[in-house]
């Protein structure tokens, strides 16, 4: 998560030179040549419905990327990922009926509420709050494409997924950044990037789920908006203000709770 969230805090520094869509260009195409010199997922015949499968799976983090990049423009980093964490709490409460997950619910409400622009005391720009927001649609889409995408392919479907994902947004990117995208100096701070924010958390993670149970693993990743927020301090400059400091620490205790809550049914 600090490796994750210090790219994301490095990625926003080369917005003035190549804009967002340009730096999530080079996020998910240096990733994906990563992952694909690592996992070489043409070893592996897939079916149609295989690719299918993973095409969903690429196409929404795809976008995952591109909206959660388009909307630090305006936004800071520790609220948006607060935001987008509405997409990964929706997958947990779907379809939960014990009382204590409405508690948890209304929990993420509130901390929701208090940093979406509902009111003057936010201090969150509309449009960027909107984006984050529909990042963490596309991120309950990538947890529930993804799982479909493991089954088909195992290893291999994160390597295509993000194939897919560096197609769909390389478009984007050129036509906002051209040329300045071949620049020595943004070339590097690019693969920096992607190492940071992809190559090597996924590699993390993977070390980690290995060794822990998946219960403890989702718990300690409730605090991504926290390590967020905290990683921005030093290296943005964005410090929260109390009262976001509070929602954001909502979001996440609601998160755990859901996280425990499912562990118990379990």
């Amino acid at each position: 998560m600090v490796s994750i969230q210090s790219g994301a805090a490095f990625a926003k520094q080369l917005f003035p030179a190549i804009g967002p869509a340009g730096t999530t260009t080079l996020r998910v195409g240096f990733a994906a040549l990563i992952l694909l010199a690592l996992r070489r997922p043409w070893r592996r015949s897939l079916s149609m419905r295989d690719l299918g499968a993973v095409a969903l799976y690429g196409g929404a983090l795809g976008l995952m990327n591109l909206l959660f990049y388009l909307s630090l423009r305006t936004v800071p980093l520790g609220i948006a990922v607060a935001i987008e964490f509405a997409g990964p709490l929706a997958v947990a409460l779907w379809g939960s009926r014990r009382p204590a997950d409405f508690a948890w619910i209304g929990l993420a409400v509130l901390g929701l509420a208090l940093l979406l622009p509902l009111g003057d005391a936010s201090g969150v720009d509309p449009l960027g709050a909107a984006l984050a927001l529909a990042a963490g649609g596309c991120w309950a889409l990538y947890i529930v494409f993804g799982q479909a995408a493991g089954r088909a392919g195992g290893p291999a479907a994160v390597a295509l997924g993000m194939t897919v994902a560096a197609v769909l947004v390389a478009p984007v990117g050129i036509a906002q950044a051209g040329a300045d995208l071949l620049v020595p100096a943004t070339l590097a701070a690019g693969l920096a990037v992607a190492v940071l924010s992809s190559a090597l958390p996924y590699s993390l993670e993977m070390f980690a789920l290995t060794r822990m149970p998946r219960p403890a693993f989702g718990i300690l990743m409730s605090l991504e908006p926290a390590i967020a927020a905290l990683a921005a301090m030093p290296l943005l400059g964005e410090v929260p203000s109390p009262l976001q400091w509070f929602a954001i620490l909502c979001v996440s205790a609601a998160s755990i709770g859901m996280t425990a809550s499912a562990r118990r049914r379990t």
